[in-house]
């Protein structure tokens, strides 16, 4: 989306100008604002935040305060739009800069998820979700990484959101829902990795039981054969960010630091996972550091400016980035001290800039799907 430039006042403000008129903006507006940070943006926006968290804990704090009017959410489009279908109507989500987006959302559509889902009709049969009947069912599942209208796709056709906190708990409910004897299947998108790792932690050969779907190519660029045979349908998407992180990254850092734990996230492609000691959600890394003993190495494989954050709160530790080069996620870090100022002195005086409204046709069933992610929780089913 576009953003217009900020007045000259913003843009050219120190950072301790910026610090203290955000400061004197939240102290003004009290309890009817809620600021929510996701853990990669820049140190200057967490101080400020209310709540920090990865995609699924914020979609759950979004909610928790039902007096606020405003949910100011540091992050990216998606997750603005996810905030707005989990919170009351009387409450308005804001997002500071209009082009934060997500490149990785941005590799999925809804005309392309429709034309896959026809394809895969024609050549698969009846693939409606059906509890009943042993024709094998697909079940659409959606990473949270994606528009609001992919959830309300989702949503309507019976399947539900993940995270990378709960994505083996989704996938185990996604499946669970086949009666004794049918081996249903998942089309998951748009993060292939997110997918493929996580089926393989499950046990599924990501070789036989596993098929990558190109939007761009007639039956994704698959054989009806192998389609018949895959329990996975992986969307051809990724994370520009983790898809850095390379086998080589991890041996030097190895070789370097005899002894150090590396630990991933699942975004990263499957060599890189299987290389590494650990993988997990941006949470479940900030858990193992945390409690890591003191004296300990880490490498990890996810975003700079939580790595780094990392290596500051705990410096009993050694903490490193597996990537040598600086890897921000570039559209998270649009997300400048200006833009909150900005967005907060202008709620102070009245006047609300920048809200994300999803239509409530498509909030309906992508608010289905988000609940679903929600009651799903994070632990596999037994």
């Amino acid at each position: 989306m576009y953003q217009p430039p900020l007045p000259e006042e913003y843009s050219s403000a120190t950072e301790a100008e910026l610090h203290d008129r955000i400061t004197s903006a939240r102290k003004a507006l009290g309890s009817r604002l809620v600021i929510l940070g996701h853990h990669y943006q820049r140190d200057e926006i967490i101080a400020h935040a209310d709540y920090r968290g990865d995609s699924y804990k914020l979609a759950k704090d979004a909610n928790k305060h039902p007096e606020a009017e405003f949910i100011v959410f540091c992050g990216v489009h998606f997750m603005a739009e996810s905030a707005d279908i989990l919170t009351g109507d009387h409450q308005k989500v804001i997002l500071p800069n209009l082009a934060a987006g997500c490149s990785m959302a941005d590799m999925a559509n809804l005309f392309q998820v429709r034309s896959c889902w026809k394809q895969l009709s024609e050549v698969l049969g009846d693939i409606e979700l059906d509890r009943a009947g042993d024709q094998p069912k697909i079940v659409p599942v959606t990473y949270i990484n994606s528009a609001a209208n992919l959830k309300g796709f989702v949503g309507e056709h019976g399947g539900t959101v993940c995270t990378s906190t709960n994505a083996a708990a989704a996938l185990d409910w996604a499946f669970s829902l086949a009666p004794e004897g049918r081996q249903d299947k998942v089309l998951f998108f748009p993060d292939q990795h997110l997918g493929r790792n996580t089926g393989v932690k499950m046990g599924f050969d990501p070789d036989t039981e596993m098929a990558l779907w190109d939007p761009f190519k007639p039956l994704g660029g698959n054989s009806v054969e192998k389609l018949q045979a895959a329990r996975f349908i992986l969307w051809k998407g990724h994370c520009s960010v983790h898809k850095r992180f390379s086998v080589e990254q991890i041996e030097k850092a190895r070789a370097e630091y005899p002894g150090i734990n590396v630990l991933v996230h699942p975004e990263c492609e499957l060599d890189v996972v299987l290389a590494s000691d650990f993988n997990g959600s941006t949470e479940y890394i900030l858990k193992m550091v945390e409690d890591a003993p003191a004296g300990s190495s880490w490498a990890i494989g996810t975003e700079v400016n939580l790595v780094n954050r990392l290596a500051k709160e705990h410096t009993d530790k050694t903490i490193i980035c597996l990537d040598p080069q600086i890897c921000p996620c570039a559209t998270m870090y649009r997300i400048h001290p200006s833009f909150l100022c900005w967005v907060l002195e202008r709620l102070v005086a009245g006047e609300v800039v920048n809200q994300i409204q999803v239509p409530e046709k498509t909030a309906h069933w992508a608010r289905v799907a988000l609940s679903r992610m929600l009651e799903i929780g994070v632990k596999p089913r037994d």
